[in-house]
């Protein structure tokens, strides 16, 4: 059992904290029971698991439970840490998201959740955006990003029609698959030239919403348009 702060995986849990470490080792770090089965699911193996207590079940590592309490990145006191390999796809699918500028890593998360229920594509992540693999993003996809990968491409390279959600844009539109839905930060930072700019119905009085919510009832809406025709 580790029983020593100064560990080498321990230091590594830590160091994976910061978005230099994950782009310079590759990996990232999924906490808690529900995100290591997740993975365990989708048949991801991890590089190593840390788990509270002793543990001596095939890559589960035991650690003093206060020291990894410690080297939580989220600050709930997890008593399960997995450490895995970053995994990216090529974009593909009729339906798939593409984000711009959007900051936020737990908007990230959950619209890779949001993508993984109600598409067929992945979650296509542009400039500025904050890290997929970040802690608070792994925490908030629920585990998707396991079953569903992020993919990397330029706003000039995505396949299919390019729609873009801006306030004050019609909320009807037309366009056959492939599909792709691109949301910008909630400043209206999105990229310009999409093929489409389409808008999300709301009461008098308001004109935006969270990008998270915006991006998972746009999402919805084309998938129950794709299966009622």
């Amino acid at each position: 059992m580790i029983t020593s702060a100064d560990n080498q995986k321990l230091k590594q849990i830590r160091k994976l904290q910061t978005k230099r470490e994950r782009a310079r080792s590759g990996l990232f770090v999924a906490e808690g029971e529900d995100l290591v089965e997740a993975a365990d699911e989708a048949g991801i193996e991890p590089e190593y698991v840390l788990v509270a207590g002793d543990s001596d079940y095939g890559n589960r590592i035991g650690v003093d439970p206060q020291l990894l309490a410690d080297a939580s990145v989220l600050g709930s006191g997890t008593r399960i840490m997995g450490v895995f390999a970053q995994r990216w796809i090529d974009p593909s699918g009729d339906l798939s998201v593409y984000l711009h500028g959007v900051s936020d890593p737990g908007n990230v998360g959950t619209i890779i959740r949001s993508a993984h229920a109600f598409a067929d594509g992945p979650v296509i992540i542009g400039p500025r955006c904050a890290d997929p693999y970040a802690p608070k993003a792994v925490r908030a996809s629920m585990g998707s990003i396991f079953a569903r990968p992020p993919a990397r491409a330029s706003f000039e390279d995505l396949p299919g029609t390019r729609i873009a959600f801006v306030a004050g844009a019609p909320a009807e539109y037309e366009a056959d698959a492939p599909v792709v839905l691109c949301f910008g930060s909630e400043r209206g930072d999105h990229p310009a030239g999409a093929d489409i700019e389409a808008g999300i119905p709301m009461r008098p009085g308001l004109d935006s919403l969270n990008v998270a919510m915006a991006a998972t009832v746009a999402l919805y809406d084309r998938f129950r348009m794709a299966r009622h025709g």
